[in-house]
């Protein structure tokens, strides 16, 4: 697919061509294996010598399909899917660090991400610094050692809302010769492309606005081939330095660009098998095709919703990009200036109770543990994604008691506005 394509064609039809007589949607392989004819052709697939599909845990084409498609969209060299985002999050880390590494990551992320990152990738041997996104260069600077692998952030932090400065971010990494992750799921590439400014790696919880409509759980691991992995080999082995699980073979010089997304399948995907099955991939990419309508919806509609809020002498306080005071309305503007995304967070006057209280009182809009759905949706994190942070790891991670995450979706706006209108009645 001719990647000069804009973005609501990739969406549409990227990853995927049918050939004279094939099916015009994308068919679900649902199969675990594929035949071959003859022994030879079987193993130089294991050996990495051909491309083709032998196991649905290393590669299937409905699978793969949908990763092209994603890594079309991002502008990168390669895509992986996995079974949800902490996957792909946990997958692009673990696919450059081992057992004494450590990593820095912006400390305004998923608070289970927060917690894969500081609790569970030190169970590994692996340990992971948070960082204020806001401090100096040099502050940042301060928290890389010389067994640092990778700088981490989000587009935009959930549930806080701040948009991260990736050029920044990318400086800082690659001065101390590391690449940048950045899970961009909250904007999608329709409305932000990393690549662009700087990252190397981007992340997504497809899960989320890629699918849109909350029937399958996913992620996704994209490579931009950028990063100079031979430029800095004593830091990443692993892609640098024979494989002995596959017969000496060096990533970087048998795959080149393709050395990372290579390990990421043929070692990680192989060892720990956290894949998506057919039929999610094929309900993603139903998503994906209306994706870029979706998202210019999401957008207009928590434009209408953030300004009543900050109108409304009930609201103590709204975060979200998109209005002119907001504190990451200037980044917005540089990163983002087709819109952000659906999803703001905000505090009403009050205590925490009276948080609980209006979102008892909600009708139209449903408290899941979810986000990003043509639905809307609304969520206590202290209570529910973060509770199992203090409220000193709370603070840090910029989620406040009262914080509501609110996540708009493509309903008609005024609905919208008259169920929210109506709950902070029942608490006036």
């Amino acid at each position: 697919m001719d990647k000069q394509l804009k973005t609501a064609t990739l969406c549409v039809q990227a990853g995927y061509e049918p050939k004279n007589g094939e099916p015009r949607v994308l068919p679900i392989v649902q199969s675990t294996t594929f035949k071959y004819d003859n022994t030879e052709e079987m193993a130089d697939l294991f050996d990495l010598k051909k491309e083709g599909y032998f196991y649905t845990r290393l590669q299937n084409p409905t699978n793969d399909a949908v990763a092209r498609k994603i890594a079309a969209l991002e502008g990168g060299v390669g895509a992986m899917l996995t079974s949800s985002g902490q996957a792909a999050n946990f997958y692009a880390v673990f696919n450059i660090c081992e057992a004494g590494d450590h990593i820095v990551t912006s400390n305004e992320i998923y608070g289970g991400t927060y917690n894969l990152f500081g609790v569970t990738l030190k169970k590994l041997g692996i340990e992971c610094t948070f960082v204020n996104q806001d401090a100096s260069e040099e502050e940042i600077g301060r928290a890389f050692r010389p067994n640092t692998k990778a700088l981490f952030g989000e587009t935009i932090s959930n549930p806080g809302c701040k948009v991260l400065d990736i050029e920044k971010f990318a400086r800082i990494a690659h001065a101390h010769g590391v690449p940048l992750i950045v899970d961009n799921t909250f904007p999608t590439p329709v409305n932000c492309r990393p690549f662009e400014w700087g990252a190397d790696i981007v992340t997504h919880s497809t899960t989320k606005y890629m699918d849109g409509h909350a029937t399958q759980v996913g992620g996704c691991v994209v490579d931009s081939g950028n990063f100079d992995w031979d430029a800095h080999a004593d830091k990443f082995p692993g892609l640098c330095t024979p494989d002995a699980s596959y017969h000496g073979l060096t990533y970087t010089t048998a795959f080149g660009k393709m050395a990372y997304m290579t390990k990421l399948v043929a070692q990680l995907m192989r060892d720990l098998g956290s894949i998506p099955s057919p039929q999610n991939s094929f309900l993603l990419n139903l998503g994906l095709e209306t994706l870029h309508l979706r998202m210019s919806r999401h957008c207009e509609n928590a434009q209408r919703v953030a300004e009543f809020l900050q109108a409304d002498p009930r609201v103590a306080w709204v975060r979200y990009s998109g209005l002119p005071g907001d504190e990451s309305h200037a980044l917005a503007a540089k990163y983002l200036p087709s819109g952000s995304c659906g999803v703001m967070a905000f505090g009403l006057k009050g205590d925490r109770q009276t948080a609980i209280q209006f979102m008892d009182s909600l009708r139209l809009v449903a408290i899941v543990t979810h986000v990003a759905d043509a639905r809307t949706c609304v969520l206590h994190p202290a209570s529910h994604t973060h509770r199992q942070l203090s409220d000193e790891q709370l603070r840090e991670a910029g989620v406040a008691p009262d914080l509501i995450r609110l996540s708009v979706g493509i309903e008609d706006v005024e609905d919208i506005l008259d169920d929210i209108r109506q709950a902070l009645d029942k608490i006036a």
